[in-house]
């Protein structure tokens, strides 16, 4: 028994030993480096997979930059797009620099590139009815531009172009291996897009743009490079300086730990990268042409339509004019264009180009006013709600009948002794003149308007008093008239009498 323990310990003392033994071997065979990660890296499956990541060398790198020398608010929250204050009509600097790194775009060494500077809306809201909102600054500032360039100020830019339908935008030319710099002036304020109501509101932000592009084999400048852009607000002469000052002893009224939440200012602001405008040159190569023709005689339609349909109210009284119709719910998307159209409304068919009846007839009078403008937001919305020009006097006419015209007794009409039945028409005076009598009887009862010479009262002991816009504003409202024909004494025309 006592062999067979002692066998035991051997045989376990012999295990230890190897154990032992093993674990040195695999200290000896590992190292110290068998932990490097550079070696577990250096594995051929390790390097096929890095191969297909990005390098850090690898990253965008913009073709160029724009510095504006004009200094940013430091009252910005430290992950919020810069703001920089500006005053109206003031020259800034814009410098177009070429941030390009050897060999990239090789294409344009050596030639000139095409740059477009626009003031834009920044607020996404304002962006949807741009057109309206930069028409009715025109309609107020007429003559004026929003942004224009500072020729004499400016350097390196060459075949300066401002479109005269776009007030917020000016093109040039510039070589990117020259300096250049562009002064530019905002003539509008941010403000003058604020709804007023009280007094002191808060201006509008906007955003100053600019997109680069290079030639195409064509000669054209619609191949887009570079977009960058900044955030601005305008304030009258002075003001934007009186603004940075307020906010920078804001500022300095905060905590130490209050200061670490926002950005310090800086003397220039960098415009950052962007996607290109909308309307720039690439909208319109890309696409077919047809957007832009539509958008041109939309504008044009909102002029030439209201001489043809201005006389379309005059015949709302008299139940003939059936054709502009009421916008009704089930109406199509393409049913809403046509109204739209028919309604003088063909400025803002781009802007509904995807409302149906049920969603124009959804809107309030305040979201109209809000995105057409006042004038034009309350036509729309009385358009919508089939509200007609209250006339300023109706008066009731029927011409009296040659003969007795025997019609079957009605409950509803006024009746002679005789039975006879006299059918009155409506007619409805937007403007208190006898003129605007003639023209209604002659469109009631269907006679050519210059076969009337003169129009009469019939008076006391029978007598015949000339219509006149002093008698015409003294008729009772809702007054009722029997009227006759008489040839005029030369031979030509006749004379109409009211009873």
């Amino acid at each position: 028994m006592a062999w067979v323990l002692k066998m035991d310990e051997v045989i376990e003392s012999g295990l230890v030993h190897d154990f032992d033994a093993s674990l040195s071997g695999i200290g000896q065979e590992l190292g110290a480096g068998a932990y490097s990660m550079s070696d577990v890296l250096a594995l051929p499956i390790f390097k096929q997979e890095d191969s297909s990541l990005p390098q850090e060398n690898e990253t965008k790198h913009p073709p160029f930059q724009y510095v504006m020398c004009a200094a940013t608010s430091p009252a910005v929250k430290l992950y919020d797009e810069t703001l920089t204050y500006l005053n109206q009509g003031q020259s800034y600097e814009i410098r177009m620099l070429d941030n390009r790194k050897a060999g990239d775009i090789p294409e344009i060494n050596g030639k000139l590139v095409k740059s477009i500077i626009r003031v834009v809306f920044h607020d996404r809201r304002l962006q949807y009815t741009e057109h309206q909102q930069l028409e009715g600054w025109k309609w107020n500032r007429p003559g004026d531009r929003l942004l224009d360039l500072d020729i004499p100020m400016s350097v390196g830019v060459i075949d300066i172009k401002t479109n005269p339908s776009q007030l917020n935008a000016v093109e040039f030319l510039w070589d990117p291996t020259k300096c250049t710099s562009a002064f530019i002036q905002v003539h509008c304020i941010s403000t003058e897009f604020t709804p007023r109501k009280h007094g002191g509101e808060k201006g509008v932000p906007f955003r100053i743009q600019v997109d680069t592009f290079k030639q195409t084999e064509n000669g054209e400048y619609t191949d887009h490079l570079h977009s960058a852009s900044c955030q601005i607000k305008v304030f009258k002469p002075k003001g934007a300086d009186r603004k940075q000052k307020t906010d920078r002893e804001k500022m300095e009224k905060r905590t130490a730990h209050e200061k670490e939440k926002y950005q310090p200012s800086y003397d220039t602001t960098v415009l950052t990268e962007c996607s290109p405008w909308p309307d720039t040159p690439t909208t319109f190569v890309n696409n077919s042409p047809t957007p832009a023709p539509t958008f041109t005689s939309a504008q044009h339609n909102t002029y030439s339509v209201p001489d043809s349909n201005s006389s379309s109210p005059n015949h709302q009284g008299d139940g003939t004019s059936q054709g502009s119709g009421d916008l009704h719910p089930s109406a199509t998307i393409q049913e809403t264009q046509q109204w739209l159209l028919k309604n003088r409304f063909s400025a803002y068919t781009r802007l509904f180009s995807n409302f149906s009846g049920a969603d124009l007839l959804k809107l309030t009078r305040e979201d109209l006013v809000q995105i057409c403008g006042p004038a034009d937001g309350i036509r729309l919305y009385n358009a919508l709600k089939s509200r007609s020009v209250r006339p300023r006097l109706t008066i009731y006419v029927c011409q009296e009948p040659l003969r007795s015209i025997q019609l079957e007794r009605q409950d509803a009409g006024s009746t002679d002794s005789n039975g006879a039945i006299y059918v009155y028409h409506a007619i409805y005076l937007e403007e208190m003149a006898a003129s605007e009598v003639t023209r209604k009887l002659a469109l009631a009862f269907n006679i050519p308007l210059h076969q009337i010479n003169q129009v009469y009262r019939q008076g006391p002991t029978g007598i015949h008093i000339l219509v006149s816009d002093q008698m015409v504003q003294n008729f009772q409202d809702e007054s009722c008239f029997l009227f006759t024909t008489i040839k005029a004494e030369n031979g030509e025309g006749f004379h109409i009498i009211l009873k």
